[in-house]
């Protein structure tokens, strides 16, 4: 479905972001992309969804094709009729609107009334704890509540394709995985294809078909998500655990040093 072909971003014609980044997210799949911060997560993500141009970035090597269609020159705009909906880290809401406004300013690329209303009460079944929060303010929402609304607010356009930006980000452990929960059980019941940018590797591996690791604009690993969580680099630089299955200090993690073979 989706297909990023050996692209490379750069911002404001002199800092290259992206170093020939290729990946592909299929039809129905959850598809994970590992890395810490500054990798270029957020990165590839606007490079699909068409927000690089609000940044003064650009692709200037390879493509982006969802479906056959290069997406790297076409505006937000058009990369949401297309059926791809972007959830921004840090949530994003409308702070002066409330609950049930922000989820309908998704559906703004929509006509039909009545399929409107039912996407509506589609995401308040996902999502409970949103039906007695509709009329209040979004901005005294609680960090939960608001990431609930922006993953409600991307489904209420029906895409095809869900871009999720550090879903967990700022989020107490049960929350977390509350959401990912959701996230799962949405793309079972619906088919949804997703790229799931996150630093939390072990919820990201455990809810993904496939995942990606990005380090320094650059993809350096690759494979099943079931695999991935067995592989001793990923156990030790992303689960903080040694072969032997020890937790190793947040000191040594800190200092830790990549083997040079990640970035071969």
């Amino acid at each position: 479905m989706l297909k990023i072909n050996n692209i490379e971003v750069v911002y404001s014609d002199v800092i290259l972001v992206l170093r020939g980044v290729t990946l592909e997210v299929g039809a129905g799949q959850i598809v994970s992309l590992l890395g810490a911060n500054g990798a270029g997560k957020t990165t590839t993500l606007k490079a699909i969804s068409g927000l690089l141009g609000r940044e003064d970035g650009a692709v200037t090597r390879g493509g982006v094709e969802f479906d056959g269609q290069r997406l790297d020159k076409l505006a937000a705009e058009e990369v949401t009729r297309l059926g791809i909906a972007q959830v921004l880290e840090g949530r994003r809401l409308f702070q002066h609107l409330t609950t049930e406004e922000n989820l309908l300013t998704g559906a703004l690329i929509r006509s039909d009334r009545a399929g409107i209303k039912r996407s509506l009460e589609k995401v308040y079944e996902y999502f409970p704890a949103l039906p007695a929060l509709r009329n209040k303010t979004a901005g005294y929402l609680s960090g939960g509540e608001q990431q609930m609304v922006a993953i409600g607010r991307a489904l209420m356009a029906q895409p095809r394709l869900l871009l999720l930006d550090e879903p967990s980000l700022g989020l107490a452990p049960l929350l977390v995985q509350a959401i990912f929960d959701m996230i799962k059980r949405y793309n079972k019941e619906t088919g949804i294809s997703m790229l799931l940018v996150e630093q939390n590797a072990n919820v990201a591996l455990q809810s993904a078909d496939y995942a990606y690791v990005m380090e320094n604009g650059r993809i350096v690993l690759d494979g099943p998500a079931d695999q991935l969580a067995e592989n001793a680099d990923i156990k030790e630089f992303y689960l903080g655990l040694t072969q032997v299955g020890e937790r190793k200090s947040y000191r040594d993690v800190k200092h830790y040093k990549r083997r040079k073979r990640w970035l071969g």
